[in-house]
């Protein structure tokens, strides 16, 4: 699988790294209250489940997501499935960023995928645990466990099953190398995602498990904003660019001019660029939908109207959201000088808010925070989930 790191077009792709942690310091400096950033982040980690699940070919609408979250499953089989597929999703990445909290884990280590990997699978039912080739033939799947047999996946042969543990050192061993350069950190992951779909690790889940990993690579490297972008929405949005040239880059060197590995260093040089140019527009997107006035406006959009069964409440309920939006939590008495009530009127107002999932708080008698429920997306945040059509995985 060599080169791991390309070596064509460098000045572009440091060019592309200057740009994104720019423009990722940027984006994390807009959002000041850690309440908001947390609630962002959810909203942002709901989005990442959204948009995985979306390249895998499994659409879960936003709503369902988080009726899944308060365990309110559909009865329709492939709904409650899919449903079953996001919940999972979001409990390992949310349980993926907590462990990273440790600084000695090892994110390049073959260990920590198969954890990954198990992390995901555990969380889901029996029947979610076979998967079939594409001749027709079923086998199940084991949580945590590398492949034991061979795989096609398109026109790529990944490596033999009796040689992943090789393979894996060597992938973990270069991409945690010290020597690689900070500038050049962003590239490596880049290239390291390909790598380990290249190396087709498990027998299913491998998508899931790459764009999970590359997540968890941002993160140790401080480039993922605070959680306040994700990755999988702009591979989902340019899906069949990104099968592209995942699948360009499985190729075999091209002449003596395309490096001296045995993979192509051109289509390795692509693909990255690609993953680069990717991350800096959906930094630059995240950045636009939270710049402040302009969230504070779609709010009181919102409010005038998507909301005319709130009737009266609509108003006050809509300057304590955008107040919010501005500090993320209030303490309940300052409802009153916020909205102009009495003590009794301002009780109700917290109720209703409650109820409708505008904010949420820790105690039954504690602060407000911001919360942003799905039925506010489309306003709040427009384009954030997109209806994209919905193809099977080609890896």
């Amino acid at each position: 699988m060599e080169p791991l790191m390309p070596s064509a077009e460098a000045g572009h792709l440091s060019e592309l790294t200057c740009d994104i942690l720019r423009e990722s310091g940027r984006l994390t400096g807009q959002v000041h209250s850690p309440h908001v950033l947390h609630a962002a982040a959810d909203l942002v980690r709901e989005m990442n489940c959204y948009y995985s699940n979306l390249i895998e070919g499994h659409k879960t609408a936003p709503r369902d997501i988080e009726r899944a979250l308060r365990r309110d499953f559909s009865r329709d089989q492939t709904r409650r499935h899919n449903q079953q597929l996001g919940l999972a999703h979001l409990a390992a990445e949310k349980h993926m960023e907590e462990r990273l909290a440790d600084p000695s884990i090892d994110v390049y280590d073959p260990a920590f995928l198969c954890w990954l990997h198990r992390e995901f699978y555990e969380r889901l039912p029996a029947e979610l645990h076979v998967a079939r080739t594409k001749s027709g033939r079923t086998y199940r799947i084991t949580p945590g466990q590398l492949r034991d047999f061979m795989v096609d996946v398109g026109r790529h042969t990944p490596p033999d099953f009796t040689a992943l543990p090789e393979f894996l050192a060597r992938f973990g061993k270069f991409y945690a190398d010290p020597s690689i350069r900070s500038t050049d950190r962003l590239v490596a992951i880049a290239a390291a995602h390909h790598r380990l779909a290249w190396i087709h690790p498990f027998g299913d889940g491998n998508g899931r498990v790459a764009r999970l990993h590359s997540h968890a690579l941002l993160i140790r490297h401080g480039a993922d904003g605070r959680g306040l972008w994700t990755l999988s929405r702009g591979l989902a949005r340019h899906r069949e660019r990104y099968y592209a040239v995942l699948d360009a880059a499985d190729h075999p060197r091209r002449g003596d001019l395309d490096g001296r590995g045995n993979l192509s260093d051109a289509a390795l040089t692509a693909f990255c660029v690609f993953f680069l140019e990717t991350m800096l527009d959906q930094i630059r997107f995240m950045g636009g939908l939270l710049d402040l006035p302009a969230l504070r406006t779609r709010v009181e959009r919102y409010f005038q109207f998507e909301t005319l069964a709130l009737r009266r409440e609509r108003e006050p309920l809509m300057r304590i959201v955008r107040t919010l939006v501005d500090e993320g939590e209030i303490s309940r008495t300052r409802v009153q000088d916020i909205t102009g009530k009495g003590a009794t009127l301002a009780a109700r107002l917290i109720k209703r808010g409650l109820d409708e999932g505008y904010f949420t708080t820790p105690t039954p008698k504690g602060p407000l925070r911001i919360a942003f429920p799905a039925k506010t997306h489309d306003f709040f945040f427009p384009q954030l989930f997109l209806d994209l059509p919905v193809t099977e995985d080609q890896r």
